[in-house]
């Protein structure tokens, strides 16, 4: 992904700079959202319901898995645990991303936190990591989001308007699956990365009979694992012959 190149002192600019580096991400989640609304309103919630939460909830593929333990009348702790468990990849994001906010007050720590998504985590630590002096980064950070969180809740309430005209079993979630690609498709950059998604994507077919989405999570730690092994692995075959025992 081309994100802004140069360098952004004001406010104001990082935030553009952050939609505007979103927008390719937000066009691919428009349909995520929208079919949401829809398969939310056939799963039996209210339009009220649905809308709050999006709001409130505002983690797509949670809010996909959630709705259809509802229509299938599933206790509510086994939806708050299973989506518990989908979304712990936040977690690693958030690893990721700490060094780059830790120093912010609480009342930029919160919002931000709730508003992490795939798509705002892809853009803001490639983002984070340029070495360009912007004392405004975070701002950055709140425009992706803010596009994001906007987008989701319009394309829901789109989704719940169509919701009985749409069925939910027309076969469109697949949109989500393109987001998804999408995001780690851009994020590879070398071959370390390569051997991550390789790894996970192996393991995700293999663990994907574990009950209550626990192979994505055996398929994400697999996947860190060989990244970091591939990394090391890598950055010894660099070194020059001999230089474990140089003293420069």
């Amino acid at each position: 992904m081309q994100t802004t190149a140069a360098v952004t002192t004001t406010r104001a600019a990082e935030f553009r700079a952050g939609v505007k580096d979103t927008f390719p991400l937000v066009v691919g989640a428009i349909p995520f959202g929208i079919i949401f609304g829809a398969v939310a309103i056939n799963s039996g919630l209210s339009p009220v319901e649905a809308g709050a939460m999006s709001a409130f909830v505002f983690a797509g593929s949670a809010q996909f898995i959630a709705a259809n333990l509802i229509a299938h009348s599933v206790a509510v702790p086994i939806i708050i645990f299973t989506t518990f468990v989908v979304n712990l990849r936040h977690a690693l994001y958030s690893a990721a991303l700490a060094p780059y906010v830790k120093h912010l007050p609480q009342r930029w720590l919160v919002p931000l936190g709730f508003s992490l998504t795939d798509e705002t985590f892809a853009v803001v630590v490639t983002y984070f990591g340029k070495a360009d002096g912007s004392p405004y980064k975070h701002w950055y950070y709140l425009g992706s989001s803010v596009f994001m969180y906007v987008n989701w809740q319009v394309c829901t309430w789109i989704g719940i308007t169509a919701g009985k005209i749409i069925p939910a079993n027309l076969g469109l979630d697949f949109a989500a699956i393109v987001t998804f690609i999408g995001i780690v498709v851009l994020s590879i950059r070398e071959r370390a990365a390569i051997a991550a998604v390789l790894v996970a994507g192996l393991f995700a077919v293999l663990a994907k009979p574990l009950p209550n989405g626990l192979g994505l999570i055996v398929a994400a730690l697999c996947g860190v694992a060989a990244g970091v092994v591939a990394e090391a692995w890598l950055k010894e075959a660099r070194l020059p012959q001999g230089g474990e025992r140089s003293h420069e």
